[in-house]
């Protein structure tokens, strides 16, 4: 009877033993499992860490740090402002920017002879034809003398092409017989002349009349003033 008591109590024991034991074990491994998720895992290759964050934040640029530039500052209004109502007018009919208007010297020639009627062998502003015009000009503005007739200016030019004209060029025509009429070329296919219709004005080379007409252009030589 001793004996079988003794078994039971030590039955008993172990069997506390190992329930115990069991409950152990099972919250070793539960507290294994959350420090596994604690541990570095590797998915293809990539290493991943719980406590790495990736923060994607673009560094702030300043408008200075992008545009850099060792020009000034250009304030076009400024610009435009400063430009007086003769450019205003010429870059209207020459159909250019008020900027590119820059010979101002030869403007207010044009304007101080504008509308001045045609008068054949004329050369004073009760009357003037088409070469002595030319002339007049080229003599004020660019200080160069030519010859009196529309023909002998175009024979002392050199020849140009239309694409080729620069402002101060002639320009001549085929009005009559031969080269019967010249004018000052001043940009943008337009120019200057004494027409026998309007006077001095200012036509496109464009035009239909004058298009038809147009003979060629020529730069004068750098002639002193006689």
């Amino acid at each position: 009877m001793k004996h079988l008591i003794f078994v039971s109590v030590a039955l008993g024991f172990f069997s506390g033993t190992s329930i115990s034991a069991q409950k152990r074990v099972g919250s070793l491994r539960a507290k294994d499992a959350v420090a596994d998720n604690k541990q570095v895992k590797f998915i293809e290759g990539i290493e991943i860490r719980p406590e790495t964050t990736i923060a994607a934040q673009s560094p702030v640029v300043t408008r200075s740090q992008v545009i850099k530039t060792d020009f000034p500052a250009i304030n076009e209004g400024s610009v435009i402002e400063q430009c007086t109502s003769l450019q205003f007018k010429y870059a209207q009919l020459l159909n250019i920017e008020v900027e590119a208007v820059t010979n101002v010297e030869l403007y207010r020639f044009i304007e101080q002879w504008w509308a001045t009627p045609y008068r054949y062998g004329g050369a004073t502003k009760d009357g003037i034809d088409c070469s002595a015009y030319s002339g007049t000009l080229i003599h004020d503005i660019y200080g160069i003398t030519l010859s009196r007739t529309a023909r002998s200016q175009y024979d002392e030019c050199f020849k140009l092409g239309k694409e080729d004209l620069q402002q101060g060029d002639l320009v001549f025509f085929k009005t009559r017989r031969g080269v019967s009429h010249v004018g000052v070329y001043l940009g943008n296919g337009y120019f200057t002349h004494a027409s026998t219709s309007s006077g001095v004005m200012i036509s496109s080379l464009n035009e239909d009349y004058y298009n038809k007409r147009y003979l060629g252009g020529g730069r004068v030589p750098a002639r002193a003033t006689e």
